[in-house]
């Protein structure tokens, strides 16, 4: 996947889909309940605050609205920056209303959390951690500053100390506990998301190479026949023109020109016409075809059909070669210099086992193979010996991802001592695949392929 693509699969990316609407319509939520709370506190309870500057602090939230509406278009989406003044503005709104209003002593304070856990959601990393960290400055500054609550007799209300400092410690605890949480489970969506759509985009590239193929190589099939005729035919000039040096060349060159077709269209479509027949194949012909365009990266790949034929035929399905080719390219890229293919089947299941000599997956991460986005740091020779390489999981995630959808079962594990007889010095990975016997079974048609037509030359 190029650079550019995975710029645009990138979570960092995603605060630029919140739209501007949306947090326009929480924030009319919020204004309404702090509308109705003060005027439930001024008529229902007859507290004593400061009720002008309360209305004034929403009437700020209010304006901020409806600036919003009339100036900025209303499909607008938020960048970071953006994103992060609106919700640094919602909190300290929000904390100039509980200096108002009692501050910790409020039972609303625990309101501060919820600006906190959006920006976990929508922002980088750093700009999570500013909104947190001014969220826990304002909650502790509200423990000693603040407007106390009066009652119309003007009695202060006010919690024990132990109640007070119980809420500041809730508090942080649910910013610090929420804002991990959030981030992890919108960390871990987004990278399962961005990881589908490269599986949708490779998935697409290898139907649209597939189908290409069979457009090609039906084309060679159907036009052999007239660059037959247009040879035999400018044959039979060249043996009329035998006294016409000029035209015996030009009759010549048109014969040339018919077979230099011939070789074209042939080497194009060698795959073969994807008629019913071509659409299966022997497993040891798809496994083959897989590994073919590894087969010239300095690594010897030896295949091993166990049961010494072919093997059962098998959909030639993109999501199958291109499963099995992500799956041969990881063992090609850390082999020492040996891979190693092995078919095998019974009447219940279909296995395919790739082997390389390389030094294995690392044990900490043999649990999570598959998982999307998988950074570790590499050593020094690692580096060494594969300069260009980024690993990120992306491409076993992919492969497992296909051929899970073909109905297959993948296993991940190291070489053992029992399974060490191929190479001298150890096996490294071994990727084991095994599909139900039943998802090959071919499927019961009633529609004749018909007769092949026949061309008059």
């Amino acid at each position: 996947m190029t650079d550019f693509s995975t710029e645009l699969l990138s979570s960092d990316r995603r605060s630029n889909w919140v739209r501007l609407r949306t947090i326009i319509l929480v924030r009319w939520i919020a204004i309404f309940g702090q509308v109705a709370a003060l005027l439930v506190s001024q008529f229902a309870f007859g507290l004593e605050i400061e009720y002008g500057l309360c209305y004034l602090a929403v009437g700020v939230s209010v304006i901020g609205n409806l600036i919003a509406i009339f100036v900025f278009p209303e499909n607008k989406l938020l960048s970071q920056p953006e994103n992060m003044f609106m919700i640094l503005f919602d909190i300290l709104q929000l904390g100039f209303l509980l200096f108002l209003t009692g501050g910790l002593n409020n039972p609303f304070s625990f309101l501060v959390v919820g600006p906190v856990i959006v920006s976990a959601l929508v922002l980088s990393v750093r700009s999570s951690l500013v909104v947190a960290s001014l969220a826990i400055v304002m909650v502790t500054l509200l423990l000693n500053f603040y407007m106390p609550l009066r009652t119309e007799e003007f009695f202060i209300l006010r919690i024990p100390n132990v109640f007070l400092y119980g809420n500041w410690c809730a508090i942080v605890i649910a910013i610090l506990f929420s804002s991990l949480y959030s981030r992890r489970v919108v960390t871990e969506m987004s990278s399962m998301a961005d990881a589908l759509a490269a599986t949708q985009m490779a998935l697409a590239r290898e139907q649209k190479l597939t189908d290409l193929g069979g457009v090609v190589a039906a084309a060679a099939h159907e036009l052999g026949t007239p660059l037959a005729t247009i040879k035999l035919t400018s044959s039979e000039l060249m043996e009329e023109l035998d006294g016409q040096p000029e035209l015996r060349e030009d009759a010549a060159l048109i014969r040339e020109q018919a077979d230099r077709c011939r070789d074209i269209l042939r080497s194009m479509g060698r795959a073969g016409k994807d008629d019913l027949h071509m659409r299966r194949a022997p497993l040891s012909t798809v496994v083959e075809e897989a590994a073919e365009p590894h087969m010239e990266r300095g690594k010897a790949i030896y295949f091993e059909h166990l049961d010494l034929i072919d093997g059962p035929e098998i959909p030639r399905q993109p999501e199958i070669v291109h499963g099995l080719r992500n799956l041969i390219q990881n063992a090609v890229d850390f082999a020492h210099s040996t891979v190693w293919v092995e078919t095998e089947w019974d009447e219940e299941r279909v296995f395919v086992r790739i082997m390389d000599d390389g030094e294995g997956f690392p044990p900490h991460l043999i649990g999570r193979i598959g998982d999307p986005f998988i950074r570790r740091r590499r050593s020094e020779p690692e580096k060494t010996a594969r300069p260009g390489y980024e690993g990120m999981g992306l491409g076993l995630f992919i492969a497992k991802t296909l051929l899970e959808r073909s109905g297959a079962e993948l296993s991940f594990a190291n070489g053992t001592r029992e399974e060490q007889h191929h190479a001298e010095d150890g096996l490294g990975a071994i990727v084991e695949v095994v599909w139900p016997a039943s998802n090959f079974a071919p499927a019961a048609t009633t529609e004749p392929l018909g007769q092949n037509p026949r061309h008059e030359a």
